[in-house]
């Protein structure tokens, strides 16, 4: 029999951080664990693999209905590999649009880089050609506000209504790329 983990552990055995563990959870790539009388989380051999193979998943790329349904496959004896393949086939022609979106979103910046002086003169081809259909400047300076964080009981103790949204310290640069792309003037009028 093995022993049960807590979080921390179960976290550094499948080279992930408890913050991700418990996020796996809520997004249901991992079952709900077995928890404690005091309601401490414990986790086998069994939750440390699954956490493994999404950490995996995650290091190739694939979303997280992708490895949902890569985990499905895992556990399914009558699955074939030309299902998995089809899965993974989909995935590899995502990236291969995105690289060239990246690769069309690079050309680009690079054009405006060399059209700028980068002198100490006022005018800016880069800020020219980004305002081209706008003729109007802002009067104010733009500012990026952080949103606020809410802080957690232990180990998630508060009630599921009483917790905030979860947020990630990161941003998800294929999905913001792809917002970049479509919101692109001239991007095919997609919004």
């Amino acid at each position: 029999m093995n022993p049960l983990m807590n979080i921390g552990e179960a976290a550094k055995a499948a080279g992930v951080s408890p913050k991700m563990v418990r996020h796996y959870e809520q997004t249901g790539l991992l079952p709900p664990a077995e928890r404690t009388e005091s309601g401490y989380r414990l986790y086998g051999e069994r939750e440390v693999s699954v956490l493994r193979f999404i950490r995996q998943s995650r290091r190739l790329g694939f979303s997280v209905p992708q490895i949902a349904e890569l985990i499905g496959r895992w556990g399914d004896d009558r699955r074939t590999s030309r299902e998995v393949k089809t899965i993974a086939l989909r995935h590899l022609a995502d990236l291969d649009e995105k690289l060239r979106e990246i690769a069309e979103m690079k050309a680009g910046l690079e054009g405006l880089v060399r059209a700028c002086a980068g002198d100490d003169h006022a005018h800016c081809a880069i800020l020219d050609n980004l305002a081209a259909e706008s003729p109007e400047a802002p009067r104010h300076v733009a500012r990026f506000v952080k949103p606020r964080r809410r802080r957690l009981a232990p180990d998630d103790e508060a009630p599921r209504s009483a917790r905030a949204a979860p947020t990630s310290g990161h941003v998800d640069l294929m999905a913001w790329m792809q917002g970049v792309h479509t919101h692109q003037p001239g991007a095919g009028g997609k919004a």
